[in-house]
């Protein structure tokens, strides 16, 4: 049997997915088809249910929760995880307000943070991420939102630091900052569903275990080819929440919903948000 499996080009990704998708765990016999791209094509494919199984972006689910549950494994959520803001040069919030700023998808929890701390800030262009830090620099851009490995490089390129959205977040919740997580269609028959559990699990432990098997994999589709930065990503962004959700990071998703929901940025959702809710 195949199934699709949707997830980014980061290094946080290809980490934890590189022994279920090149077969190095017993996946059941399960063939799992990737496909690897941007965090916010991933967004609009789920959102036009493409795929099986898919990481998006935590704020994309609140469009999709009744076609996919939230897994309990694999997700992206932290402290000191958040996007950045930033700029040639300090800016004022007045000015970030009126600024052009390029986010990397309307559908990215990035683009959701950015509109509550900066609810005036409505001159926003969609683009690829790894593009973001150029555009800045080449007036394309006044401002960045900045996720992903560039949050390690826009120092060496010029850029300065406007704000860190997640310490936003954390500093108004009081909770870890949700960013992405797995999702799985709800109509998949149950017996499937926890083969994939079963994987995606195995997956991740296989990783923590042997961090050096997957590094050609990783490598092969990380925005930067140095071996720190995609160090530093994964260190960063694989955490025991990536591991398995436990009540504080279940409790930062259903925020992030409901706070969305109160703003109408998504539409009504069911309850039901996590998988073993079903």
């Amino acid at each position: 049997m195949k199934l699709s499996i949707g997830f980014s080009t980061c290094p946080n990704d290809t980490f934890i997915f590189d022994a279920m998708v090149n077969q190095k765990i017993d996946t059941e016999g399960i063939e799992y088809v990737p496909i690897i791209t941007d965090i916010e094509e991933l967004n609009e494919r789920a959102i036009a249910m493409s795929y099986d199984i898919t990481k998006m972006s935590f704020f994309a689910f609140g469009f999709v929760i009744d076609q996919y549950a939230v897994l309990p494994y694999g997700n992206a959520l932290g402290h000191g995880v958040g996007p950045l803001l930033v700029a040639r040069e300090p800016m004022s919030e007045e000015q970030i307000n009126k600024a052009r700023i390029a986010i990397p998808g309307k559908h990215t929890t990035a683009n959701f943070m950015l509109s509550l701390a900066y609810p005036k800030a409505k001159d926003k262009t969609p683009m690829l991420f790894s593009s973001i830090e150029d555009a800045v620099l080449n007036g394309k851009a006044d401002v960045g939102l900045l996720i992903h490995e560039n949050r390690f490089t826009y120092a060496d390129k010029g850029l300065v630091k406007l704000a860190d959205l997640g310490d936003f977040w954390e500093k108004e919740m009081n909770m870890p900052i949700p960013l992405g997580g797995i999702g799985i269609r709800r109509f998949l028959p149950k017996s499937i569903q926890e083969k994939v559990l079963r994987a995606l699990k195995n997956s991740i432990e296989y990783a923590f275990q042997n961090p050096e098997d997957s590094e050609t994999f990783v490598k092969r589709y990380a925005d930067t080819p140095d071996p720190e930065v995609i160090k530093k990503h994964i260190e960063l962004y694989v955490n025991e929440s990536t591991r398995e959700l436990d009540t504080t990071g279940r409790e930062a998703i259903r925020t992030l919903f409901k706070k969305a929901r109160e703003k109408e940025l998504i539409p009504p959702y069911v309850p039901s948000i996590f998988y073993d809710e079903q």
